[in-house]
């Protein structure tokens, strides 16, 4: 089992976007040559801001909720894991019902592949894949002593909102502590207001055309 004091801490705020969580990932031993997280470009047209992606382990996982042969389990301490090879029947529900996008179905295995937080490490007491790589330490498994001594001006939440309904999760999320936020609003960025920018291809030349928007 997962040590009780150890948790994992995301920050999406310090991802560089180099890739050595992915890299990393795909050499764990249980991935088969695949990585189990991915990073999502904020606003690829504006920015080159990017966020890693990592199960977040549900204490009600949606997932499992939603596979009809039974092919998803969470462990005693709270991980979600993989689907079982021989239950699953690739029939993407899972992937359709996670609220945050993390189950991906691998067609070759027809199998669902999803990060299991490194299980067959932190069970053991060592550090996730990901976490041990990360040179920014967006990702970071640890005590809370320790992340709360690291990130003094910041603070962590396993609260994530989608308009009434709460999530609770096993992973935590770094929030600035300055907003005094309990949870994640995901839906809150629905209705944020555009750049006020376009981008344009001229498609002559090549050449990218920044336009302000009327």
């Amino acid at each position: 089992m997962v040590p009780e004091q150890n948790e994992f801490f995301m920050d999406p705020n310090r991802c560089i976007g180099c890739q050595a969580c992915v890299q990393a990932c795909s050499e764990c031993e249980t991935h088969k040559g695949y990585s189990m997280i991915h990073l999502d470009y904020v606003d690829r047209a504006h920015s080159i801001q990017t966020a890693p992606v990592v199960c977040l382990h549900c204490d009600s996982p949606t997932c499992a909720e939603v596979c009809p042969a039974d092919a998803i389990k969470k462990t005693a301490d709270g991980v979600v894991q993989t689907a079982l090879k021989p239950r699953c029947i690739g029939c993407n529900n899972c992937v359709l019902a996670c609220p945050f996008g993390v189950p991906k179905m691998k067609t070759e295995f027809k199998l669902m592949m999803k990060c299991d937080m490194c299980y067959d490490r932190t069970s053991e007491g060592l550090k996730p894949m990901c976490a041990t790589v990360c040179p920014s330490q967006a990702l970071f498994f640890g005590t809370r002593e320790e992340i709360e001594l690291l990130r003094p001006r910041s603070v962590a939440t396993n609260q994530f909102r989608f308009g009434e309904q709460t999530i609770t999760t096993k992973v935590n999320m770094m929030l600035p502590k300055s907003g005094k936020a309990e949870y994640v609003d995901v839906t809150a960025a629905m209705s944020e207001r555009g750049s006020g920018k376009t981008i344009s291809l001229n498609i002559l030349d090549g050449m990218y055309n920044e336009e302000q928007s009327q």
